[in-house]
């Protein structure tokens, strides 16, 4: 005797996944981190492609690295580092894409999905 499909779905259809592996989930992470934030927005167009998170999510995160990166080329325009401040910047944005990439499959984070 067969079983019907749509007597056993899920009534809530599940989300698509970011990750496939732990490996996926580590190399992902370390985009951000190993760019030094130039692709932090990476992970973020890339899950709103796949549908884990709503495109709106990963304009928000395209624009604030385009803000920040031309903050901190304004406050130090010859690279002599003489402002700590855009260093802080770039720091705090790796810091917050990173850990913001590994949460993207995170259940209990509903912001965006």
């Amino acid at each position: 005797m067969t079983t019907n499909p749509y007597l056993n779905a899920p009534l809530n259809p599940t989300r698509p996944k970011m990750f496939g592996s732990t490996l996926a989930k580590i190399v992902w992470t370390l985009v951000p981190i190993v760019s030094l934030s130039l692709a932090a927005a990476v992970p973020f167009v890339v899950a709103a492609v796949k549908g884990v998170i709503k495109p709106w999510l990963a304009g928000v995160y395209v624009a604030a690295e385009v803000l920040i990166l031309v903050v901190a080329t304004l406050l130090d325009p010859e690279g002599d580092s003489t402002s700590p401040f855009a260093g802080l910047l770039l720091v705090l944005l790796i810091i917050t894409a990173a850990t913001h990439t590994a949460l993207l499959d995170n259940e209990r984070i509903t912001v965006g999905k």
